[in-house]
């Protein structure tokens, strides 16, 4: 089986290469803008990066498609909220909403099997325990431009999750900043249900691509539990003296309910000091 990955120099798509790399049945290939991302990768994955590709080139789809001829993509590529062009209009709407659309037309020409990675932040986080019947609600850019990229179809599986991990070079997520700092504030009023980037690529990997007949969009991620006690527990995992300062200024809930990838699949996720440790291990 033919695995492409779209964005695997990104936090979740780099990730998702070398998890599935370590199926020696699957031919993964995996797309960088660069050849310098090939020096953040072990040897034997480097080997499967197709680089110079400018996925905000529509143009360049359908080269790509010719050249990898995928059974399967995994779409991990777009602008991130923590970075400034993932809250610029044109740009955060090219990566986030057109490049799925155009990729979902692309896969049904070609009857490739579309796997797009969405995010909890379609939603405000006003409310919480969203379920994939809920209307997003989010008010800002980055948030209306993925949920208007969440495509559908009978060979597409949208899946909706938020992530905590390792990144190649950047430390924009919430993990490498927590580990640079130490003293933080905790917020014991913001609640997160996402799963580490190892855990959910094993998903993708173990449940979601061997079950065929999957399709439509999916909730994926974790029991709730609120940022001051996931980064005490991540402390304690990694060894650190971190200071964390309790705080209930901030108040947000975009967690996710997962019961209807659960009654499809089968899949609970751990708990989260199981989670955190398999996240640091895998590192």
């Amino acid at each position: 089986m033919k695995i492409l990955v779209l964005g695997a120099n990104g936090m979740i798509g780099s990730t998702m290469i070398r998890v599935f790399s370590e199926i020696e049945d699957w031919d993964v290939a995996g797309t960088v803008r660069s050849d310098r991302a090939r020096l953040l990768f072990p040897v034997s994955v480097a080997g499967k990066l197709v680089s110079g590709v400018e996925l905000s080139n529509p143009d360049s789809l359908p080269r790509l498609f010719r050249e990898v001829k995928p059974d399967v993509v995994v779409n991990c590529a777009g602008l991130t909220k923590h970075l400034p062009a993932g809250n610029d209009p044109m740009q955060a709407m090219t990566m986030n909403a057109m490049l799925p659309r155009r990729l979902s037309e692309i896969c049904g020409i070609d009857g490739t099997r579309l796997i797009h990675v969405s995010t909890d932040c379609v939603f405000s986080g006003r409310k919480g325990n969203y379920s994939e019947d809920d209307p997003p609600d989010a008010e800002d850019v980055y948030g209306r431009s993925k949920h208007m990229g969440e495509v559908t179809g009978p060979n597409i599986v949208t899946l909706r999750t938020s992530t905590i991990g390792h990144e190649l070079g950047t430390c924009h997520g919430l993990l490498e900043w927590f580990l640079a700092q130490s003293e933080c504030k905790g917020y014991r009023r913001a609640i997160f249900s996402g799963l580490p980037t190892v855990v959910f690529a094993r998903v993708v990997r173990d449940i979601v691509i061997p079950n065929e007949a999957l399709s439509g969009l999916y909730h994926v991620g974790a029991r709730p539990i609120d940022k001051d006690s996931l980064l005490r527990l991540i402390a304690r995992a990694y060894g650190r003296n971190t200071t964390i300062v309790p705080d209930d200024e901030v108040s947000i809930d975009r967690s996710l309910n997962v019961d209807r990838f659960a009654a499809a699949t089968g899949y609970r996720a751990p708990e989260w000091p199981e989670l955190i440790e398999t996240m640091r291990a895998y590192h």
